[in-house]
């Protein structure tokens, strides 16, 4: 083919982006629900601050800007903070932002709260995001998995594959170390019906008891309870602990050190999601947003070796180099070992799971 060939096709693909994406992300007014709401030329995120939103200014709200015309305002706030706003702008009709980060069980529990989305009806999405990626209020922004982590010191000859090891002090002896921060009320009690031998398409309705049976054998051998990413690493850097459940965020740099490895086996997926508020100011831009967030493998690469997590796009794990693929949870053969929990039965359960936890925590 000549050059001239070839830039003819190139010029004919990006002019038939930019009509794509002038007639699909481009439009001021929408319909929803029957009615038409005129539509401003911003979209307001809520997201943490500090490395993530310093990494989504970088990789997508930048782009976004310049390929749409709507300008982002990025709000950095904590999760409860956000909910509060958001539950307090639904009784005075002044919602504070269109786009915001949420838990799994948090798009259960706020549901009133949320847009429904049309997963099918975003090209985007169906074209880019990962398998089961958009949910019906809300979409993964990232993702990872509590992860079994293990000394190489302490088990030269191979180290614990599965939830049974972690619990077999026989097999496998040693101080052990589990999370008290994040939803430790579900995660831990989950890893322990799994390593009781339950299967993990039936551990859900949890049967609390039996979790709690199997972890009061464990406990004596709980040297420590983790209550950050940076002090679960301090943990076992310092050998208080030979393995431990923790963020696969915190698993992949300590196994590249060499000293540690890690199990996609049994995993619980552990997500960010993104979700759009109902009645807030720029909906539809919300919403375009989504959908513009899970394209463009390249930027989702990058912007992962930022955060230390996977991010919503379906080619980004195959544009890795080979060696790093172990080290992804979207790359398809870990992504199917993860657990996948009752997202619904859990925001039900969750006060009382969390007074369980606490109750046998201090006991």
């Amino acid at each position: 083919m000549s050059i001239d060939s070839k830039t003819s096709m190139t010029t004919r693909r990006n002019t038939t982006r930019r009509q794509v994406l002038a007639g699909a992300l481009g439009a001021t007014t929408f319909a929803i629900g029957g009615r038409a709401l005129a539509q401003s030329k911003e979209v307001i995120i809520a997201t943490t601050g500090g490395l993530m939103e310093r990494s989504l200014q970088e990789h997508f709200y930048k782009r976004f800007e310049a390929e749409t015309g709507i300008k982002v305002r990025s709000v950095p706030i904590e999760l409860p903070d956000q909910w509060a706003r958001a539950r307090a702008g639904l009784r005075s009709g002044n919602i504070p932002f269109d786009v915001v980060t949420a838990t799994p069980p948090d798009l259960i529990q706020h549901a009133d709260l949320i847009e429904p989305i049309d997963c099918a009806g975003l090209p985007g999405i169906v074209a880019h995001g990962l398998p089961n990626g958009c949910f019906p209020r809300g979409i993964i922004r990232t993702a990872g998995g509590m992860a079994l982590t293990w000394s190489k010191k302490a088990f030269p000859n191979g180290g614990p594959q599965s939830w049974a090891d972690f619990f077999d002090v026989a097999k496998f002896p040693g101080p052990r170390s589990l999370p008290d921060t994040g939803d430790r009320e579900w995660w831990v009690p989950l890893a322990a019906l799994l390593a009781d031998g339950v299967a993990p398409d039936k551990a859900f309705p949890m049967d609390v008891d039996r979790a709690y049976k199997k972890l009061d054998a464990l406990k004596p051998h709980i040297a420590a309870w983790w209550k950050s990413g940076d002090n679960a690493m301090q943990i076992m850097r310092g050998g208080d602990a030979v393995m431990m459940m923790v963020y696969s965020s915190r698993s992949v740099p300590l196994a590249k050190s060499g000293e540690f490895d890690f199990t996609w086996n049994q995993a619980i997926r552990d997500v960010g999601n993104w979700a759009v508020l109902k009645g807030s100011p720029n909906v539809q831009n919300g919403i375009k947003f989504l959908d513009f967030f899970v394209q463009d493998g390249k930027e989702h690469v990058a912007f992962s070796e930022k955060v230390s997590f996977d991010s919503n796009n379906r080619e980004a794990p195959g544009l890795v180099p080979p060696e790093e693929r172990r080290f992804r949870p979207s790359w398809p053969d870990n992504w199917s070992k993860l657990v996948i929990a009752d997202y619904e039965w859990i925001a039900v359960n969750r006060n009382a799971l969390r007074e369980r936890w606490v109750t046998w925590l201090t006991k």
